[in-house]
């Protein structure tokens, strides 16, 4: 009988990494890449972060964080529409493509820096 098989074609990890790269290059290149000193709010309520991503211009981006995500910043933002907040570790290349804008925390940075060295 037919058996069940994957025919998914894995990607080696230093193409992997190179296309990350490249995203993140072509982001910096189209000026799509802003850095926040941390991604909190005080109280879990998206009104508020709303209003706040509204003055500063953020209505489709992408937010990157370090390894722990503030709960309350979470909360808030994951009912926003047009705004993905991953932890560092999360970052993909189709994540950075589908959003115009790129926003990385300085521990986000700290950590993407060690690690495509």
């Amino acid at each position: 009988g037919p058996t069940p098989r994957s025919h998914a074609i894995g990607l080696p990890k230093k193409v992997r990494a190179l296309a990350l790269k490249h995203a993140l290059s072509a982001k910096a290149k189209d000026g799509g890449i802003l850095v926040l000193e941390k991604a909190s709010v005080q109280e879990g309520k998206t009104k508020a972060l709303r209003e706040n991503f509204i003055k500063l211009g953020l209505t489709n981006a992408l937010i990157i964080d370090g390894a722990e995500l503030d709960a309350n910043f979470a909360l808030a933002a994951r009912n926003i529409r047009g705004i993905d907040v991953l932890p560092v570790q999360g970052i993909n290349v189709y994540d950075i493509l589908r959003r115009p804008i790129l926003v990385l925390t300085k521990t986000a940075l700290e950590a993407l820096e060690v690690r495509l060295k």
